[in-house]
C-alpha cells in the first residue's frame, strides 16, 4: 500500500504582511513547513508540524477550517443522520417503547440551523487549535510559483496578493463533487443537487432520486426518507455499500434499508435527466443494456463519487506529477516528484476518508521531522452511518477468495445479545473473517447499533497482530452491544456461548 509524507518549511516573504496571515514575524525568513489546504489532512498536519517545533503555516481558501469534512460533508451530514433519526423514532417507534407522544413535527428550519450550529462551533474550535499551537492561519488561494515559493491570492478583496516561501509544502487540498459521466446531467444544488445541496434543502420532497448507492447516497438518502421523503437509489452496480463492504453485509443491509422504505434499482444505468413542470424525470436503462424507463422526482441527488482537487494550485510550475485520474503522484513517505513536496488526503491515492488524511498527516509530518512515520492501509475503517451502522476493517470475504486465502468466519447475530434485545434494536451482526491456520484476524465487519464506534476494537486487534481467540479471552461488559464482537471472535475459533 502507498504511504504518504509531507514536508512543510515554507518560507515567509518580507512583503507578506497582511492581516490575512496571523502571527507572521517580521524577517523574510521561510517556513519550515507550510501545508496547503486546512481539512482534516492539512490542519491535523499543520498542528502537528508546529508541536514538533517546526514553524508551520496552513493557507485555506474557504474562510473556515475543517475542509470538506466538516463544512459540507463528515459533520453536518452527521447532525442531519442524528437529528433525523430521533424524529423518525419519535414519530414510528416511541409508542412501542411505552412512550406515549403527539403532536410530533418536524421543523426542518430549526433543524438546520441544529446543523450549521455544529459546523460552525466545530471550525472556530480548530481556528483556536491553530492559535494555541501557534500555527499561521492564512486565509487564501495558493498557487505554486516554484517548487519551494507560493503566491497567495487573499480571500479578502482589501488585501493584495503576496508571496511565502518554504522549505517544505505538504499538499492536502482534498477532492470535490464528481460530475456525473459525460456531463449528461447538470448540478444546480437546488433541484439537482450534490452532496453540498442536499444538506441544504429547504423543504422535504415528495419524491428524491438519489443515483449511486455508496455511503454518500444511502446517507444522504436515509436523512430524506426519515423525513417524509419517497427515495429511490439507483445504482450502476449489483449491490449497494460502495468499495470495500462485503458482500453479505451489503445483501442484508439493502434488505433492512428497504424494510425502512427505501426503495432500490440495481444494475441500472441513468441517462439523462431534464427539468420539466417543477418536476425532474430521469431516463434509465439496464446497466447491460434493455428497455429504458422513465422515473420522476422532486429531487435529485447525483452521488456518483468525489475526485481529487488541485484547481489553480499550478502544480506544473513546482514540476509536480499528476496520473490519468488526476491524482498527484507520490511514494511510500508522501513524496511528490518533488523532494520537498508531499502530498496526503483525497488528492492522492486511497480511500477518500477524512482519519486516512490525518493519520497520513501526522505520518507526512514526522517524515519530515525525523525521517519515520507510519500508516497501516490495512487498518483504516469504513463507516455508514445509517440506522443500522454499517462498519467495517480489513479483507472482505470476496477479496480473500480472490487471493485464494484459506479462512474461517465467525458471526454472531445482534438477536442473540442482551443489550441490543433490551433496547429493541437487534438487526445486524458482527462478522470476524481470520486466517484458517493462524486465526489472525483478516478483517471485522458490522451491521447494526453503534458499529462504526466498535469498529475500533477490530481496527485495534488488526493493527497488534491479535487472534480471533485473543478478543474472545478480553472480558467484555455485560450487558453491552460489545459482547456481540466478543461472540463473534468466539466463533471464529471455537463456538460462541449465546448463540
Amino acid at each position: 500500500m502507498l504511504g504518504r509524507v509531507a514536508q512543510r518549511n515554507l518560507t515567509r516573504v518580507g512583503k507578506c504582511r497582511s492581516s490575512a496571515i496571523r502571527g507572521l514575524a517580521t524577517a523574510a525568513e521561510p517556513y519550515d513547513v507550510v501545508v496547503i489546504g486546512g481539512g482534516p489532512g492539512g490542519y491535523v498536519a499543520a498542528i502537528k508540524a508546529a508541536q514538533l517545533g517546526l514553524r508551520t503555516a496552513c493557507v485555506e481558501k474557504r474562510g473556515a477550517l475543517g475542509g470538506t469534512c466538516l463544512n459540507v460533508g463528515c459533520i453536518p451530514s452527521k447532525a442531519m443522520l442524528n437529528n433525523s433519526h430521533l424524529y423518525h423514532q419519535a414519530k414510528h417507534d416511541f409508542e412501542h417503547r411505552g412512550i406515549d407522544v403527539s403532536g410530533v413535527a418536524l421543523n426542518l428550519p430549526k433543524m438546520l440551523k441544529a446543523k450549521q450550529d455544529s459546523v460552525t462551533g466545530l471550525t472556530k474550535g480548530v481556528e483556536f487549535l491553530f492559535k494555541q499551537n501557534k500555527v499561521d492561519y492564512i486565509k487564501g488561494s495558493a498557487s505554486f510559483v516554484s517548487n519551494t515559493r507560493l503566491s497567495i491570492t487573499p480571500i479578502s478583496e482589501s488585501e493584495s496578493s503576496s508571496e511565502i516561501e518554504a522549505k517544505n509544502i505538504i499538499i492536502a487540498t482534498g477532492s470535490e463533487v464528481a460530475p456525473f459521466p459525460g456531463g449528461a446531467i447538470e448540478i444546480d444544488e437546488k433541484q439537482i443537487v450534490s452532496s453540498t445541496g442536499a444538506l441544504e434543502l429547504q423543504e422535504v420532497p415528495k419524491k428524491m432520486v438519489v443515483i449511486g448507492g455508496g455511503i454518500i447516497g444511502l446517507e444522504m438518502g436515509s436523512v430524506w426518507s426519515r423525513l417524509g421523503a419517497e427515495v429511490t437509489v439507483v445504482e450502476f452496480l449489483g449491490a449497494i455499500g460502495g468499495v470495500g463492504i462485503d458482500e453479505e453485509v451489503s445483501k442484508q443491509f439493502q434488505r433492512t434499508l428497504t424494510k425502512q422504505g427505501i426503495k432500490f434499482k440495481l444494475n441500472t444505468k441513468v441517462l439523462s435527466a431534464e427539468k420539466k413542470d417543477g418536476k425532474v424525470f430521469l431516463e434509465a436503462e439496464p446497466a447491460k443494456g434493455g428497455k429504458a424507463e422513465s422515473l420522476e422526482a422532486d429531487v435529485v441527488l447525483v452521488a456518483v463519487g468525489r475526485r481529487p482537487y488541485t484547481d489553480g494550485l499550478n502544480l506544473e510550475a513546482a514540476g509536480i506529477e499528476k496520473d490519468e485520474k488526476g491524482r498527484v503522484v507520490i511514494d511510500d513517505q508522501f513524496t511528490t516528484s518533488q523532494k520537498n513536496i508531499r502530498c496526503i488526503g483525497d488528492v492522492t491515492f486511497g480511500p477518500m476518508l477524512a482519519h486516512k488524511a490525518e493519520e497520513e498527516g501526522i505520518a507526512a509530518v514526522e517524515f519530515i521531522k525525523s525521517g519515520h512515520g507510519h500508516v497501516n492501509y490495512n487498518a483504516i475503517p469504513s463507516v455508514v452511518y445509517t440506522h443500522p451502522e454499517v462498519a467495517w476493517v480489513g479483507k472482505t470475504e470476496q477479496d480473500l477468495k480472490k487471493d485464494g486465502v484459506k479462512y474461517k468466519i465467525g458471526k454472531f447475530m445482534f438477536s442473540a445479545n442482551s443489550r441490543a434485545k433490551t433496547n429493541l434494536d437487534t438487526d445486524g451482526f458482527v462478522k470476524f473473517l481470520t486466517e484458517a491456520e493462524t486465526d489472525r484476524i483478516l478483517g471485522v465487519h458490522i451491521m447494526g447499533p453503534n458499529a462504526g464506534e466498535m469498529i475500533a476494537e477490530g481496527v485495534l486487534a488488526m493493527e497488534y497482530g491479535a487472534s480471533a481467540e485473543d478478543v474472545a479471552r478480553t472480558t467484555h461488559a455485560h450487558p453491552t452491544l460489545s459482547e456481540a464482537f466478543k461472540e463473534a471472535a468466539m466463533a471464529a475459533y471455537s463456538k460462541p456461548i449465546h448463540m
